[in-house]
């Protein structure tokens, strides 16, 4: 099929490969702009762009797809269909409707549970038990229009970093098969009664609070890992925590119980085994606290 593909980040790059792979005509390939990254600030193609620009494939980076202008270079393609997975900006219905088979989304849930931006992190959030991928047929709506497949993985104790691997590869799979049998395909409406919403990631959600209960906080450190990354200060230092076990141990929240770090929850105990210094790059909590040693009953916050 004559295939347009709209996506940015990593976890758009495995459909991008197996589409190619598999024998699909890939007429361009649509990404964010260019942003600005590292010491010096240098604008830095997306990990689209890099894939689709090492396999030949024409890259295009509108700031918005608004426009006349925009919208008509995007009918140009005349594609078949239009496959996005994280692309980040808005489809007007006009680029909707140019597509033969319309455009099918990459989406990490199984709908209508989590529509929106952060759905891997707010599963994890949630203690959800399952999550996965949809293949959606898109419309104006935020992730409401009818679905074609679906896919599910159990989230056990999985981070967010590894959850966008590992539902990105499902992702990829399961939209080249969706592909083969797309015209003989029924949509299923969503049960919008059913609906809940993942909003974006807000940084000042990563603060770890030890009043809370050791479990959820865990999950708040599974689901910010490996980014923002959940936090607490220690002697005024900010430590990312990025792998916790739950303890069974009780204490002043906020109060370390013993020399290695088990720091007390509003409820049980929270065990860190790998964190991050500003600055410095992961490191095991036994190494860490081989280098400075914080005693039983120090404080943090």
């Amino acid at each position: 099929m004559r295939i347009v593909f709209m996506g940015t980040p990593e976890f758009a790059v495995p459909a991008l490969a197996a589409l190619a792979d598999a024998g699909h005509t890939l007429v361009a390939a649509y990404s964010q702009p260019p942003r600005p990254a590292g010491r010096g600030k240098k604008l830095q193609p997306s990990p689209v762009q890099r894939e689709a620009e090492a396999r030949g494939i024409p890259v295009r980076c509108p700031t918005s797809l608004k426009s006349a202008e925009a919208q008509a270079e995007f009918a140009e393609f005349k594609p078949e269909v239009a496959v996005v997975a994280a692309y980040g900006l808005i489809l007007p219905q006009a680029v909707l409707d140019v597509p033969t088979f319309g455009c099918l989304n990459i989406h990490a849930s199984l709908l209508p549970k989590w529509r929106g931006a952060a759905p891997i992190q707010r599963a994890i959030l949630a203690g959800d038990a399952v999550t996965g991928i949809t293949i959606m047929q898109m419309e104006a709506g935020l992730d409401t229009g009818p679905m074609l497949a679906t896919a599910r993985t159990p989230v056990d104790d999985k981070t967010a970093g590894e959850l966008i691997e590992e539902l990105a590869e499902i992702g990829a799979h399961l939209m080249v098969g969706t592909l083969i049998d797309l015209p003989a395909l029924q949509p299923v409406p969503q049960d919008d009664r059913l609906a809940s919403h993942a909003p974006k990631i807000d940084k000042g959600e990563a603060r770890i609070d030890w009043t809370g209960d050791a479990e959820a906080i865990e999950r708040q450190i599974r689901a910010m890992a490996p980014f923002p990354g959940a936090w607490f200060t220690l002697g005024g230092e900010r430590i990312k925590v990025l792998k916790a076990e739950v303890a069974a141990r009780e204490g002043k929240p906020g109060t370390t119980l013993d020399d290695d770090l088990t720091i007390a929850c509003g409820y049980a105990a929270l065990r860190p085994v790998r964190i991050q210094r500003a600055g410095k790059p992961a490191m095991d909590v036994a190494a860490f606290l081989r280098g400075r040693a914080v005693p039983a009953g120090t404080m943090v916050e």
